[in-house]
């Protein structure tokens, strides 16, 4: 992209809170569970969309808007899709207990395996790139190697579901956000992981009695930002024992059942957040108030995520299935 050469050699400037919206791209026919950005700065343009109506599709969300391909390997809704760190390779897990590694140019099937439980989170380890983790409808999560087609390890947390996967820096250690919340107890909401032995390390790291569906690292700080269905984001320290930061929390918009994500800018100074009612909105990081808010989208917008390169340029999604840049 001709508009992102300029930024590939300089440092990321500030982020400002976008304004205006640029493109709208509506070619889901079910809502968007996840957006998110190539990680190759050179191909940074193409933004992958997972969807209910079981496609993942790439876009050009910097120069046309468009959709470029679409994949359509599985058979129900697909809950998560990651880029692979070489920006060549799709990887994508749904309801239909699939997981497929895609060709982004073929879209040929590299890998696929049946799961046994149903998908709900995939992430690659951050140094380790043929090897990824998957969570899902079960108590067991599991780190995959692409190379072999096999399950490396099994991490076994005595709950219903995962709802998200977060790796600290390094990738030895991982956090799982869980379903696990009880009338008399909250622990194991959080659960931290020490990745070569799949021992946990903590589960006592969130107690108040709230599922938090999405959890996000700080770019430059070691915390982290763990989304709440008690409509606010809870601040944890990224290093044992990971305390909560009581003077902290990022409140004002609404989460209410549904699996809203929740990012940092680039810079690290905006915490940007969906709400269930449509709505973006825009925290300063370091006081937790909030900047601005955005009426994005008419249904709850579940992802709000802010382009790696080109500052200030944000991507949003929503449960209509639309999928909007903001500038």
């Amino acid at each position: 992209s001709e508009l992102i050469k300029p930024y590939l050699g300089s440092k990321y400037k500030l982020t400002e809170v976008p304004k205006s919206l640029i493109f709208y791209m509506s070619k889901h026919s079910g809502p968007v569970n996840e957006i998110e950005w190539c990680p190759v700065r050179e191909q940074s343009h193409m933004l992958l969309s997972a969807s209910m109506d079981k496609t993942v599709k790439v876009w050009d969300a910097v120069d046309t808007g468009c959709c470029l391909r679409t994949y359509s390997c599985h058979s129900c809704a697909v809950r998560a899709a990651r880029w692979s760190s070489c920006g060549r390779r799709i990887l994508s897990g749904g309801f239909d207990s699939m997981l497929h590694l895609t060709d982004v140019e073929t879209g040929k099937q590299i890998f696929s395996s049946k799961n046994e439980f149903r998908i709900s989170a995939l992430k690659f380890h951050p140094t380790e790139s043929n090897i990824f983790i998957c969570g899902g409808f079960s108590p067991e999560v599991k780190a995959w190697d692409i190379r072999t087609s096999k399950v490396l390890r099994v991490y076994k947390a005595a709950v219903q579901q995962t709802l998200d996967i977060l790796f600290l820096p390094e990738g030895r250690e991982f956090l799982t956000s869980t379903d696990a919340v009880s009338r008399d107890s909250a622990d194991r909401t959080v659960i931290a992981w020490d990745f070569q032995s799949a021992a946990k390390i903590s589960n006592q790291i969130f107690h108040e009695r709230y599922t938090c569906p999405s959890l996000t690292l700080h770019p430059k700080e070691s915390v982290f930002v763990a989304q709440t269905n008690g409509n606010y984001m809870a601040l944890f320290s990224a290093q044992r024992p990971y305390r909560i930061n009581k003077k902290k929390r990022y409140e004002g918009h609404k989460v209410e059942g549904f699996a809203v994500g929740c990012e940092f800018s680039p810079d690290g100074t905006l915490l940007v957040t969906g709400s269930s009612d449509g709505k973006v909105f825009f925290y300063n990081y370091h006081t937790a108030r909030i900047i601005r808010t955005l009426s994005a989208h008419k249904e709850a917008c579940v992802s709000a995520i802010f382009h790696p390169v080109l500052p200030s340029l944000l991507a949003t999604c929503d449960w209509a299935g639309g999928i909007k840049i903001w500038q």
